[in-house]
């Protein structure tokens, strides 16, 4: 039996596979905020470049009605279309959890079980989830998997030793929230592993001493920060084509009264 097709079925074939990425394509978009947020002295600002079409890594950024300020930064593992698929299921956990106005590590902790549920192999989801209360200026995060942020300050500009391991692994996964004082002016970077592993044409990686120089040299102007690690990323690999997803976000909260 001659199982070749003909141009037109290849055709057909072809324009069937692009609208289904073009769906995916809207689906990744709804995982991303459409702006910047803008609330009272705070401004939450983000970046994303995915490795191909679509990818794994998603964030969002949100006020609730107590007037706290959530921030979430999540990476999947695997690349592609498998892993925007993973990353829609565990958003939309997320969305379904996050304005209960429950703790960082409540929200995290919930969300590692219910990927357990429904959990697929071979599949977990690194995840930093953040609040920030404006009347103390005290933000609670929780890390699971990810890299660390780094604190912005007029004093310097510093890794957060945060850790944990990400949801969807293990069912007795424990999660701690640490705090944070941010004094008017001090920032909050927030990114994937896309970032810090970014490799030149050598095989060397951007690494986390350049992303903390960056920063520190950007503190005075957030507003040009994650353009300006963009760029710098984008200069430094040259030709290397890119091989994970790239997200960041920068939590900045403006000079002012206390």
């Amino acid at each position: 039996m001659n199982t070749l097709m003909s141009p037109a079925e290849l055709q057909a074939i072809e324009k069937m596979r692009e609208q289904e990425l073009e769906e995916a394509r809207s689906i990744q978009s709804m995982m991303l905020p459409a702006e910047a947020l803008h609330t009272g002295r705070i401004t939450i600002s983000h970046a994303f470049q995915p490795m191909a079409e679509v990818g794994g890594d998603f964030l969002d950024y949100f006020e609730l009605s107590d007037g706290t300020v959530g921030i979430y930064l999540g990476d999947v593992s695997g690349k592609g279309l498998p892993a925007a698929m993973y990353a829609a299921l565990a958003v939309g956990t997320l969305r379904g959890v996050h304005k209960t106005g429950q703790a960082p590590d409540s929200v995290v902790s919930l969300l590692n079980k219910r990927l357990l549920i429904r959990g697929l192999p071979r599949r977990h989801c690194a995840l930093q989830y953040a609040v920030f209360q404006p009347a103390t200026r005290v933000m609670q995060i929780t890390s699971a998997g990810m890299p660390a942020p780094l604190h912005l300050s007029s004093s310097g500009c510093r890794f957060l030793d945060l850790g944990g391991i990400p949801p969807g692994l293990f069912a007795a996964a424990q999660y701690e929230s640490s705090t944070l004082l941010l004094e008017p002016g001090d920032s909050v970077f927030f990114c994937t592993d896309g970032i810090t592993d970014a490799f030149d044409v050598r095989g060397d990686q951007f690494g986390t001493e350049r992303l903390q120089a960056l920063c520190a040299a950007n503190y005075d102007n957030p507003a040009a920060l994650l353009d300006c690690l963009f760029s710098a990323i984008k200069k430094f690999v040259r030709s290397r084509e890119q091989h994970d997803d790239m997200a960041a976000a920068l939590f900045h909260l403006a000079p002012g009264r206390h």
